[in-house]
This record gives C-alpha cells, structure tokens and sequence, in this order.
C-alpha cells in the first residue's frame, strides 16, 4: 500500500532567466513553480506516494495556475485554499563556470503568510497519513505561518505520525519581531527527523560547536524525541561542478554515503528537497545505509533537471545508486 505524505509551506511563482543570463540582460523569464515543502511533495508523488500538501493561493487566476501545476505534478489539492493576497514571487539566475547563481525573492505579505488556517480539518488532513513535513521556512514567513504549523505538528505527533523538518535558517525572512530562538525549538519538540546544518544548530537552538557531531549529540539531549539528523555535505568546485554526499546521525553514529562528483550542473534549486524526499523514501522503505544512499542518488539527480521538483522515477535512483544505465542512452 503506498505510503500518505503530509507537507505544509508557501508555493511561489519562479522566474528564471534564459540558460545562463543575468537578470540585467534577460527579457523574458521561465515561469514555473516552487517551494521547498511542495518540491519534497512532488519528488515523493513521483517515487508513487500518496503526497498531499497543504497551502494557500491567491483567490485568482494566478492561484488557479499554480493549483493546477500541484494536480499535474500528482499532488493531492484538496487543502490548497484560495484566499485573499498576492502570490509570493521568486527570480533565478543561474551562474555559471565561477560565478554564483542568485535569488531575489518578492514574497512579503503573500496569501500563505496571512493564511490563517481556521478552516483546516486536521483530522481530515491526516487521515491514514504516515509522515509529515515542515521546513524552517515556513515559521520565518509570518507570525500566521508559525501558528499555523505548530498546530499542524501537535495533531501530528498526537496521532503518532513521523515528523520531519529541515530546519533551514534564512535570515532575510524573519522580518515580523520574532527571532528563530523564540519559535524554533518548540516545533523541533514535535520532530523526529532533522535536517540542519552547524549553522542552523547556531541560530535555530543556539548550539555553537565547530564539530556537527557534537552539535547533534546536544540537540538530543535538549530533544530526546529526535531519531535522525541528517544533512548533505557539498563542496562547490565552481557554479556548474559540486561533489555530493549525504551524512546520516542515528543517535550512535555517523553514516556517510558515497560521494558523487556531479558535473555540468543544469539547476541545484531543490536539491536539498530532493534529498530529505529520497530519506523520507528510504526510512519507510529501507534500511538507514540504504536510505542514505538512496537520498544522496536522489539529490544528484535533480542537478540534471530544470525546475524546483526533482522529476525522476523510482528506478532512475536506483539505477544510480547501483551505478547502472549512469549516463547511457536509454530506448
């Protein structure tokens, strides 16, 4: 039976600038679709789970549009709300050789960040469900937004239902009086799976060590709920070369996955939600070893594919994972 996946978070609009242009030379743009929560959403539905995400849009064609891209995309919508606001914008250009890619966000006020969420039926929401995922984007957008996912988390834990969270910090948008220290570890309190980084350790729980293990071993005890911390370790040889691997904390010990030289890269936008999609994947389906490698073959391949989501199948990761059909011309 397939497994029900639950994730929460704002969907913007994205503008990219045609192959490796600048914003000051671009004058038309690629329009799709993106956010961290809905990219795991979309990465699961295409490994086969029942994904489901829960957001709101502008009550307006703008809204509609990116509703349907949901649908198309194999998601669940029946908790995607219509509302008054504006749709939240983002705007990508992609370097290239030596020269960093860049994102200039237009989001502030949008209809998730006023949504409020009082016509949500938890109990409708989390029927059968078997996971569910928030980021650390979603409490820094609004005062709304951090209430809205604590009371999703507490239905959540109350029904025993695995939590997941990349506590990602971003310090532009924590813009509304509230710091992460007064918001985050609260909702780390309802999580069982992290992804975080030494710096999200610094400004999320205040943990300042230079050695993320130790990091890890103090989150535990301040969170003894937590079974897995994870993140991935990148080395960026230029905008287009990076080599990849996934690091997995169970409580006792530290596991590492191969590492992949990934080379002319096409778009790393997602990459960290493709690889928190390959370990929900994995826990549920494998065991710890092999979930981290599935992650890590998981967050590679989205360096091959435009776009927020990462648009593979269930095979395709195998296959890499295995080192089989890698680069070959399949017919």
């Amino acid at each position: 039976m397939s497994k029900k996946i639950i994730t929460i978070g704002e969907v913007m609009m994205r503008f990219t600038t045609p192959g490796q242009e600048r914003f000051l030379q671009a004058d038309t743009y690629h329009l799709t679709y993106g956010g961290a929560e809905a990219n795991v959403a979309v990465s699961l539905a295409q490994l086969g789970m029942h994904a489901s995400h829960v957001t709101a849009f502008p009550d307006n064609d703008f809204g509609l549009a990116a509703k349907s891209y949901l649908r198309k995309m194999g998601l669940n919508t029946e908790h995607v709300y219509l509302k008054e606001g504006r749709m939240g914008l983002y705007f990508l250009e992609n370097g290239a050789m030596q020269r960093a890619s860049r994102i200039i966000y237009d989001r502030f006020d949008s209809a998730f960040a006023q949504f409020d969420g009082k016509e949500i039926d938890w109990e409708n929401v989390f029927e059968d469900a078997d996971w569910f995922h928030w980021t650390g984007i979603t409490p820094a957008i609004s005062q709304k937004s951090a209430d809205l996912l604590l009371e999703g988390l507490k239905f959540a834990k109350d029904n025993d239902i695995t939590v997941s969270g990349d506590i990602n910090y971003r310090r532009n948008l924590w813009q509304y009086g509230k710091s992460p220290l007064d918001v985050m570890p609260e909702l780390i309190r309802y999580t069982d799976v992290i992804v975080a980084g030494k710096s999200d350790f610094k400004n999320c729980l205040d943990i300042q060590s230079d050695d993320w293990n130790e990091c890890c071993y103090e989150s535990k005890k301040y969170f003894p709920q937590i079974r897995y911390i994870t993140k991935t370790k990148r080395e960026n040889v230029s905008a287009s070369h990076n080599r990849i691997h996934g690091v997995l904390w169970n409580g006792s010990e530290v596991l590492m996955s191969k590492s992949y030289d990934v080379t002319h890269i096409v778009d790393r936008v997602g990459g960290g939600d493709a690889y928190i999609a390959g370990l929900i994947y994995g826990l549920l389906h494998m065991g710890e070893k092999e979930a981290l490698e599935f992650a890590a073959a998981a967050t590679v391949l989205k360096h091959s594919i435009p776009g927020d989501a990462n648009l593979v199948k269930l095979e395709e990761i195998m296959d890499l994972m295995h080192n089989k059909n890698v680069g070959k011309l399949l017919r």
